[in-house]
């Protein structure tokens, strides 16, 4: 009995231990994303550009693209902003813009500031087509 008393409390260390140093490990900004080897979610949102139509994956389909989330209000889209234009510029894929939860003047005024790399640009005032592509923030 007295060995027992002795152990559970080694034994309730030990296993705190092991679960810290496993939690060590763990990169806390890594998100796995839900949509690895599924099909891209379906959306149909505005255009920003034209004033007319939409944008959506019937648009896209057979092709490959990258989408980039961005709103005119994230500062960390600023800063990627000349990657995405250089890569716009090398014709190696299409790009697609979602740009989320912004107003959609302030969008264009970025934009003409800034350079547009997208094919097409979707509007997703509200973020409800975010959710789908399990978008925590921008830009992603």
């Amino acid at each position: 009995m007295k060995s027992l008393r002795f152990m559970a409390p080694l034994l309730i260390f030990v296993v705190v231990g092991v679960f810290l140093a496993v939690g060590l490990k763990l990169d806390p900004r890594e998100v796995p994303s839900p949509l690895i080897n599924k099909p891209a979610p379906q959306f149909e949102l505005p255009r920003l550009l034209q004033m007319e139509g939409v944008v959506g994956t019937d648009d896209l389909h057979g092709e490959v693209w990258l989408l980039n989330v961005w709103a005119s209000w994230c500062s960390a889209c600023r800063v990627e902003h000349p990657l995405l234009n250089n890569l716009a510029g090398r014709k190696i894929v299409r790009m697609v813009g979602l740009n989320y939860k912004d107003a959609p003047s302030d969008a264009r005024t970025w934009l003409r500031e800034f350079g547009n790399p997208y094919d097409m640009i979707a509007v997703d005032r509200e973020g409800e087509a975010g959710i789908n592509w399990g978008v925590y923030g921008v830009p992603e």
